[in-house]
């Protein structure tokens, strides 16, 4: 049963959570150090429970804010208290991220959007610990069609079909692409093999009247671009 204060049957940590709210909503985020805001989420998800010894065990864990919404549902589910609510919560924060970087790179034309792009598969792929091989397929005016996660892989590679990926985007009407992959090692310098396959893609796509624009890799904190780096 959680502890009360003389004089009050409401928990002891009922004005925190008060004074956390009013912080927030008057300060915004940056009034919050991480714990602070995981607390936040975590009391839809622990709604008689002190979330503080939580949320700093979180940070404990993974090391910020961003990491503990980032972390896999098992990793998560170690934290002593976490259980699936919790899970859940911070799994719906990291979608909700993503929607939103997503609905702000799908915007207008992917290059006049290229940063929101970049930073929404960031969001997306970055911290991810397996490989993940993602193609934005877009439309005569260079507009997201459709965003899909093509393969999944490894920690350092991913298979990848030319014919494939050329077949998606015939069946989505797409007349361009752009391919984007994650290097969960935290180094976007583009590989052999992922210089190798990016022309075996580039050449089945021109085949059929279908333009690579770039392809991107991503990690938590970086990005390399093919296109600017002169290999596309």
């Amino acid at each position: 049963m959680a502890e009360r204060k003389p004089g009050t049957d409401k928990p002891h940590y009922h004005g925190h959570r008060e004074r956390l709210r009013r912080r927030f909503l008057e300060g915004g985020a940056e009034a919050l150090a991480d714990y602070e805001l995981l607390e936040l989420v975590l009391f839809a998800a622990m709604p008689r429970s002190d979330t503080k010894p939580l949320a700093k065990a979180l940070i404990d864990r993974f090391g910020s804010f961003a990491a503990a919404i980032a972390a896999p549902v098992e990793a998560i589910a170690e934290v002593k208290g976490a259980g699936e609510a919790v899970a859940t919560a911070l799994k719906t924060v990291e979608a909700a991220a993503a929607r939103l970087a997503r609905a702000e790179a799908a915007a207008g034309p992917v290059f006049a959007n290229l940063d929101k792009v970049v930073g929404y598969c960031r969001v997306a792929m970055g911290r991810a610990r397996t490989e993940q091989f993602r193609i934005l397929f877009l439309d005569t005016r260079n507009r997201l069609i459709r965003d899909e996660v093509q393969q999944t892989g490894t920690v350092n590679h991913t298979p990848v079909y030319p014919r494939e990926v050329v077949k998606r985007a015939l069946e989505l009407g797409a007349t361009a692409i752009v391919m984007v992959h994650n290097h969960p090692s935290g180094d976007p310098t583009p590989s052999r093999a992922d210089i190798a396959m990016t022309k075996e893609v580039q050449a089945a796509a021109e085949a059929l009247g279908i333009a690579l624009h770039d392809h991107v890799i991503v990690t938590r904190a970086d990005h390399a671009s093919f296109r600017e780096l002169g290999l596309l």
